[in-house]
């Protein structure tokens, strides 16, 4: 049962019932306060489509910019005319899909920089791919790992210190930020090597380049190590970009999981980070947009 239905149907007396009354009244007030609040939030905020898979682009850019939206991840280039269209953007780019000269598909989350093998497939999607969105006025592409496989950590490490490397003076000559996603590889992405931000981290340091950075992604690091605030304040200086999930389950960011997101907000916001958050929790209740419209409210701080 809701707060306020609790509070109304459970008067039982005179004074039971004004107490109710006047509870009811502050909530709304309350509410009200929150919601006029929402347009001063110094979080900027974005949501990722693929979560909303049965809603058209066209429809959740209509929706989100009446919610609060600034933006949609992970698209490509060729849908920012909708995007314009509504004075949205994409602030993270999806990533392309390259072949091998064996036929493996690299740029996935799977296969990517950390073997050598995949460097010149992956420089051959990535630089058309780059050209794309920078001609758009797109800032930001992602980037994976790929899988451990075997491979330790440092080799990996070492491996997409050099694939990376050839693409960054691209990335620089178009004023473009690759950003490479931690991911947890307890739950979602078994054997994902990039599953910890000290080794993100280690990765930004060894290509110390303004144009590469990490997409901190809340949900995963907390599966991963916790510490969420902590590290935030840390290593922001590494963090390119954020994004939102219920823990566990990834779905809902309010009180039926276990992060306190406007603490984590006011966290990223006091680091003076002046990007874009992005949700990306899978909604479970049946109208997603309601889903999206109070996480984004969770989250204006």
């Amino acid at each position: 049962m809701h707060r306020r239905s609790f509070l109304m149907t459970t008067g039982k007396s005179a004074a039971i019932g004004a107490i109710a009354a006047s509870l009811t009244s502050r909530l709304g007030a309350a509410d009200a306060a929150i919601a006029a609040a929402a347009p001063g939030t110094r979080i900027n905020h974005s949501a990722c489509k693929w979560c909303y898979g049965s809603i058209s682009l066209e429809d959740l850019c209509v929706a989100g910019k009446d919610i609060g939206l600034k933006s949609i991840d992970l698209l490509m280039p060729g849908d920012f005319a909708i995007l314009e269209k509504h004075g949205l953007t994409c602030a993270m780019v999806s990533n392309p899909v390259g072949t091998t000269a064996t036929g493996d598909k690299v740029g996935t989350i799977a296969k990517a920089f950390n073997r050598l093998e995949h460097h010149d497939a992956l420089v051959a999607a990535y630089e058309p791919h780059l050209k794309a969105a920078a001609a758009v006025g797109a800032k930001n592409v992602i980037c994976f790992s790929g899988n451990r496989d075997g491979m330790t950590d440092s080799q990996g490490l070492d491996n997409c210190v050099t694939g990376l490397k050839r693409l960054l003076p691209l990335a620089e000559q178009l004023g473009l930020k690759l950003v490479m996603e931690l991911l947890n590889s307890k739950v979602d992405h078994t054997d994902y090597m990039c599953d910890h931000s000290a080794w993100g981290v280690e990765l930004c340091k060894k290509l110390d380049s303004a144009h590469f950075g990490l997409l901190y992604d809340i949900y995963h690091m907390q599966i991963m190590e916790g510490d969420v605030i902590h590290t935030i304040r840390d290593h922001h200086r590494w963090f390119a970009h954020y994004h939102t999930g219920g823990v566990p389950g990834r779905n809902e960011i309010d009180d039926t999981q276990e992060l306190n997101y406007p603490a984590i907000m006011r966290a990223i916001a006091d680091t003076g980070y002046t990007g874009f958050v992005a949700q990306e929790f899978i909604p479970k209740r049946p109208d997603k947009l309601a889903s999206l419209k109070q996480a984004v409210g969770i989250c204006s701080v």
